[in-house]
């Protein structure tokens, strides 16, 4: 077994680590605990009880946080020349077309999101094997793929992240910085939630939220009560 640094020492010192808290107990000891110099990410996983090989119980959202991720998102939107300022405007961090296709082939992928249109989408649809293991493919149901650029883009600024639950039935998403206020971080943490159990399969049985941990860059793991989030 590894050995316990002095932080994890006195991290662990501080709370139950076996122990299953509320939502904004668990917040309240993650803050607590969290001893990074830097503004740490607030992360949060959520195991589900669903078999993710099975198209029918594949779970894939979108949610806007009520207080944004705390991240500074770059956003590339790839439209043809009469959107570019509808782009920019909305606060795109660059726009264009086939010369950032031409940076994508070369290796350029320094963006977080990519919003392009319905009509250019058979030119960006040559970069899935460049884009799709990045996870910057855009896509219809994410709202990536759209004629309304101005609101995509806005949209993802403010705060709005895509989900989907990995082969091992975990959904694994940043929430909020550790400089946010814990009434933040709660409300954050409780949108995404919410959207998860509406999302629920018809065709999963069984328990469908099987655990809800916390955690920031570098801390322990924080266990929440689930059920009470359900309820």
């Amino acid at each position: 077994m590894a050995k316990l640094t002095k932080k994890q020492k006195e991290a662990y010192a501080k709370y139950d680590k076996n122990a299953v808290y509320s939502l904004p107990d668990a917040v309240g000891i993650l803050k607590e605990i969290t001893s990074s110099k830097f503004d740490s990410s607030i992360d949060i996983d959520i195991r589900l009880g669903v078999d993710p090989r099975k198209a029918n119980q594949m779970v894939r959202g979108i949610v806007t946080l009520p207080h944004g991720t705390g991240k500074t998102v770059r956003v590339l939107v790839l439209c043809s020349p009469d959107k570019e300022e509808e782009a920019k405007q909305a606060g795109a961090d660059y726009c264009g077309l086939e010369e950032y296709i031409d940076k994508i082939k070369g290796g350029w992928t320094d963006v977080d999101v990519i919003i392009t249109m319905p009509s250019v989408m058979a030119k960006v649809g040559s970069l899935g094997k460049i884009l799709g293991p990045r996870g910057l493919m855009p896509n219809p149901k994410t709202g990536t793929v759209t004629m309304d650029i101005a609101k995509a883009v806005k949209d993802v600024k403010a705060g709005k992240i895509d989900f989907k639950v990995d082969k091992f039935g975990i959904i694994h998403s940043s929430i909020a910085k550790a400089s946010f206020d814990k009434e933040k971080i709660v409300d954050n943490a409780k949108e995404l939630l919410q959207t998860v159990i509406k999302l629920k399969p018809a065709s999963a049985k069984g328990t469908y939220i099987k655990s809800i941990f916390l955690s920031s860059t570098m801390s322990p793991g924080v266990q929440v009560e689930s059920k009470s989030i359900s309820a």
